[in-house]
């Protein structure tokens, strides 16, 4: 066993052809926890607070200081709050538990620089407010809120979807696509706001053409969105900050103006959890999409969205300090390294496939899945690594969420490849989780439903007042 500041890690029963020292976080957590279990623990409580009041618990254990593996504690602690600040949200966290751990975490996200990004993105961007760690024992009651958002099928929509390296739009009739396209674009360092506003307006425009009028506008985009207003995404990380306040924030608001129709805009994510529990005609899904980044989304056992932001690029999957690294947090073993185009990129070295670095990924990726069309078994060691990577990540989601369907989406996903993927998975929860395996049901679109039903359920999104 080796460790990560104390921590212990643990091996995979089912190891990723293509990464040997993948050290699920999964296992390292469970194992942990069993060793707190055995009477040498005591008790954590964490609870997250948004700014709209709601309060999340999370329970854990960690070690007395006596125990020859406390050193872990900190790690153990710090890599939760970090998953729980990225799924659930929130600026404020609680902690109830021996004080110096609480003083630890503080200082992380003072002063350590992966830290310190998790409290400038999360708290400064998304709730204007610095994280912000209270040492108490006087938690608040847990509250969330749900939001009863999408389903609405009546009428002339638009959808609309903003990827990395394209933007998908289409016209809605009464739930019923009548037309759809795909743009590619290249919005993540463009200095200029007007890109994106010009580019999503063109698209707006053009499927206007093909509706004999726009009862409402519906979105999905990478980034956090609250209100109809960004409040952080990848797609204009190359704005400058003063730019980003006065262009991009209100956007969305002004396309609506322009339009002078209901508008709503969420998290890519959780439209497509909406598309496969409105397709499905099921609850308890996780959404995952793997694209250009990773993007994820949740439909709890109500059918409802909930105001958690479900970010799981930013969730960490792998334990080992050696992983690879982030390139906007620098924090290393987050999803997005494992579920995405990076991803992909990543793994062509080990693959022993050769292609020009300077080629943008989503380039990488097509020649990847035309090596997989001619059954290249250096590119199917790609998908067969990203499978054993989801089966673990998905049995890690499970200490955070309950669902029952997971929703696998994304260019990554597509074609033979995804297939080998969702095997892959499959064999990890079979092998390494055998409680787990017959209570998680994956479903990947087809073509069409993967265009339309993302449409339709963006296009539903807002609701019309007649």
């Amino acid at each position: 066993m080796n460790f990560n500041d104390g921590l212990g890690l643990v091996a995979p029963r089912v190891t990723p052809v293509l990464d040997p020292l993948f050290r699920p976080a999964v296992l390292a957590d469970r194992a942990f926890r069993k060793l707190t279990n055995s009477g040498a623990g005591i008790p954590v409580r964490l609870a997250l607070e948004q700014a709209d009041g709601s309060v999340f618990w999370f329970e854990a254990r960690v070690l007395k200081d006596s125990h020859p593996q406390a050193a872990g504690n900190f790690r153990f602690i710090e890599r939760i709050a970090k998953f729980l600040l990225w799924s659930r949200g929130g600026f404020r966290i609680y902690f109830d538990g021996p004080e110096p751990l609480g003083l630890a975490l503080r200082k992380y996200y003072q002063e350590i620089p992966a830290g310190k990004f998790d409290s400038e993105i999360i708290g400064q961007r998304i709730y204007d407010h610095p994280i912000e760690v209270v040492i108490t024992k006087d938690i608040p009651a847990e509250r969330s809120t749900t939001t009863a958002l999408g389903r609405h099928l009546d009428g002339c929509r638009i959808g609309f979807d903003l990827g990395g390296s394209d933007r998908k739009v289409a016209a809605v009739i009464d739930g019923k696509v009548v037309f759809s396209e795909e743009t590619v674009w290249d919005p993540y360092f463009q200095k200029d706001p007007q890109y994106q506003y010009d580019g999503v307006m063109d698209s707006l425009k053009l499927a206007a053409k093909h509706l004999p009028r726009v009862d409402a506008i519906g979105g999905s985009a990478a980034g956090v969105y609250v209100n109809n207003r960004v409040k952080v995404s990848s797609l204009f990380r190359g704005i400058a900050p003063d730019l980003f306040e006065s262009r991009i924030k209100n956007m969305f608001l002004d396309i609506q103006r322009e339009w002078n129709v209901p508008l709503e805009i969420v998290n890519d994510g959780e439209v497509t959890a909406l598309a496969g529990s409105m397709a499905l005609g099921k609850n308890g899904v996780l959404g995952i999409a793997l694209g250009t980044s990773t993007a994820g989304g949740y439909v709890n056992g109500q059918g409802n969205i909930t105001s958690w932001l479900n970010e799981m690029a930013f969730m960490p999957v792998d334990y080992n300090r050696a992983a690879p690294t982030d390139e906007w947090s620098g924090d290393y073993g987050c999803g997005v390294q494992y579920f995405s185009q990076q991803a992909v990129g990543r793994l062509l070295p080990a693959a022993g496939i050769n292609l020009d670095p300077a080629l943008p990924l989503p380039e990488r990726l097509k020649k990847v899945q035309e090596l997989m069309l001619a059954d290249d078994f250096r590119a199917r060691k790609i998908y067969q690594t990203i499978g054993t990577y989801l089966g673990y990540a998905l049995a890690h989601y499970t200490d955070y969420y309950d669902f029952q369907n997971v929703l696998v989406l994304g260019r990554v996903a597509s074609g033979p490849g995804g297939d080998i993927m969702i095997a892959g998975a499959k064999e990890v929860l079979a092998v390494e989780f055998p409680e787990l395996a017959g209570g998680i049901s994956f479903h990947v679109p087809d073509e069409k439903d993967k265009r339309h039903g993302q449409a339709i359920a963006a296009a539903s999104l807002a609701k019309v007042v007649r």
